[in-house]
Formats: structure tokens, C-alpha cells, sequence
């Protein structure tokens, strides 16, 4: 029998959609898998969810705890895992048929300690088409030393997150050693970019990382309420704390100076902040938003990115961005922000 898979999936508020998830796991071609459920202190249907698949089958495990947020969720679920190989699937996403069958086949063939593989971003609204999303890297193996060649550029390659890795745990299989390994550098508060803290830290302590190319089993859900709203007056304190965590991850492991590369990704995800502010408050008035972005520009460590990043292959619009935020231009910034996102939004992109 195939070596055993334990596929973690962190569980909350998704009493809808949890149906989905699990089903397309059970019907994995790849037959030696553990499901392990981890009802991250659901408000909903959940926890009665989870203890029933677990009731109903014997390969499923229903555990419960306290609300901690993603990363504790399946930093907990790693601990109950019985198997030496671990995958991730969120709980309102599915997978193709095949995803954990073909991992593991190229896991095992190379002798890797990582198996990655791209995914399809889904949409709720059918108007959108689905958005495939994939790795930077060219080969198909990769050891240690060949993964060093890649370090200039893994995090930032001079282009607007520019990650030449796919950061999400969720389209990898991972040989547990290396995940244990690395469990407490995975800061539970960081909410924003959680993957890329544990993929990263993964990555640089992998011996041998290989690529199913061409593949896209995973499938990412967007809801029409994650595209248009969600306003978030704390994202750019979260983006600092991801900062903060990727530079004490790249200190931890000192095999390269990774700064240069974490403070670009910063500089493209206070891009996003300004933009998000614009287009998603729908709370506060012109004036106030105005004052909110300013105060986001003003702010000293996006300062120091606005002056220090080194993207050199960013196009004319985020140019034209670093330029506004850098020199106050802040109205500016809200025009052309509502003009894109009215066009884009009213389907104008379709006609391209």
C-alpha cells in the first residue's frame, strides 16, 4: 500500500460549502488518505458537520478547539496528524479527483520533500472567468543547490508580486518532517499571507522540491463578497506584521539575504492596501478616505519601501502609483482607483 497522506483542513463557518470540500476529498483516486477536520471554534453547523463525517468514516478525524485563527487551525491539525506526508485543503475549496495521486507519484519518483502543483481561482459570479494561477520555476526537479539559484528572486523577481513560487500551502504535499520542523516560526496572528510564511520557511529547509507543471487540481472559491467588499481597516498593520515575520524567518535561516525581496512584496501589498481603501470603504466619507491614505502613505515603514524597494519590471500604472503615494498625490490616487475599478467591475474587461 502507498505510503499515508493526512489532509488538514481547517473548519469555520462554512456550514454551506463544507459538503464540497470533504466529498471531494473522499473521492481522491489516492485511497491511503487520513482527513483530519478541525473545527476552529465554528459559530454555525460546523462542529455537528465535522463530528459526523468522522462518525460516518473511519478515516476521518473531527477535532475541535478554541477560535485561533487559520494558522492555529492547522498548525493543530499537524499536531493530530498520523501520517508522513501532509497535505492542506480550505474548507471552502475542492479539489480534482486525481490532485493527491499525482502528488504523491512525483513526490515519491523524485525523492522530494515537496510536491507542488498550480490552482484555478473560481468565481461565484459566473460572469467571471476562472483564473489559473501557477509557479515561476522552469524545471521540473529542484535540489538543494539548484533552489539556491532561485533564492535572488523567490520572494520578488523586480515585478509587482513578483513571487516566483505559488505561496499556497494548499496545492503542495508535504513530507511532515519538514513541517513539524518549522511549527512554531508560523506566528498564529499573522492573518494576512499566512501561506507564504509557512512556505517560505518550508521551502528554504526542503532538499529536493519538485513541480507537477501544467496541472491545476486546486480549486480556489471567491464569493462575490470577498471581490466587492470586506473593507479592512487594519490590513496595513497586518501586512507589517507579515513583513516582520518573512525578515525574522530569512534571519532564522541565514541562507540569504531575503530583506530586499520582502520589502518589495511589502511595497506591492500597501499597493493593494491604498486601492482596497479606496475602492472598498464604504463607510467613511471622501474627506475621510482621503485622510486614511495619507496616513497609510505617511506611515514609516512604507515610507522606507516607497524609497527603498528595487522593482525594476513593474509597468507604467504602478509607476505612476509609487509616484503618488511617495509625493502626497492622494486624490489623484482616488480618481484613477475608481475609475479602474468601475470599469473593471462593470465588465468592461471582457471586451479584451
Amino acid at each position: 500500500m502507498k505510503e499515508k497522506i493526512s489532509v488538514i483542513v481547517p473548519v469555520y463557518g462554512v456550514e454551506k460549502v463544507l459538503g464540497r470540500c470533504v466529498d471531494s476529498i473522499l473521492a481522491q483516486t489516492y485511497e491511503n488518505l487520513e482527513i483530519i477536520l478541525v473545527d476552529d471554534g465554528s459559530p454555525d453547523a460546523c462542529p455537528r458537520l465535522c463530528d459526523e463525517y468522522a462518525e460516518k468514516y473511519s478515516n476521518i478525524v473531527s477535532v475541535h478547539k478554541e477560535n485561533g485563527g487559520l494558522t492555529s487551525a492547522w498548525k493543530e491539525g499537524v499536531r493530530h496528524a498520523s501520517a508522513e506526508l501532509i497535505g492542506f485543503v480550505d474548507s471552502d475549496d475542492w479539489i480534482e479527483a486525481d490532485m493527491y495521486e499525482r502528488l504523491e507519484e512525483a513526490l515519491t519518483r523524485q525523492e522530494a520533500d515537496i510536491a507542488m502543483t498550480g490552482l484555478v481561482f473560481d468565481y461565484q459570479d459566473p460572469g467571471y472567468p476562472s483564473r489559473r494561477e501557477g509557479n515561476r520555476m522552469e524545471q521540473a526537479v529542484y535540489d538543494r543547490q539548484e533552489l539556491a539559484k532561485l533564492y535572488p528572486v523567490l520572494l520578488n523577481d523586480g515585478s509587482f508580486i513578483g513571487r516566483t513560487v505559488q505561496p499556497s500551502r494548499v496545492t503542495k504535499l508535504f513530507r511532515k518532517e519538514l513541517v513539524e520542523r518549522n511549527l512554531e516560526l508560523w506566528n498564529d496572528q499573522v492573518t494576512v499571507g499566512e501561506d507564504l510564511q509557512m512556505v517560505f520557511a518550508a521551502i528554504l529547509d526542503a532538499g529536493r522540491v519538485c513541480i507537477v507543471s501544467d496541472y491545476y487540481p486546486y480549486h480556489y472559491w471567491y464569493n462575490m463578497t470577498s471581490m466587492t467588499g470586506g473593507h479592512d481597516p487594519k490590513y496595513l498593520e497586518k501586512i507589517k506584521l507579515l513583513r516582520k515575520r518573512l525578515e525574522f524567518i530569512s534571519d532564522e535561516k541565514a541562507v540569504y539575504d531575503f530583506r530586499p525581496q520582502i520589502c518589495n512584496d511589502f511595497l506591492s501589498l500597501a499597493i493593494m492596501a491604498v486601492k482596497n481603501e479606496i475602492w472598498r470603504n464604504h463607510t467613511d466619507s471622501f474627506r475621510q478616505v482621503l485622510q486614511n491614505i495619507k496616513q497609510m502613505c505617511e506611515d514609516k515603514v512604507v515610507q522606507e519601501a516607497l524609497q527603498n524597494h528595487t522593482m525594476d519590471r513593474i509597468g507604467l500604472s504602478v509607476k505612476l502609483y509609487i509616484y503618488m503615494m511617495k509625493h502626497g498625490w492622494y486624490v489623484p490616487c482616488y480618481v484613477l482607483t475608481k475609475i479602474f475599478f468601475t470599469w473593471y467591475y462593470r465588465g468592461a474587461w471582457k471586451c479584451f
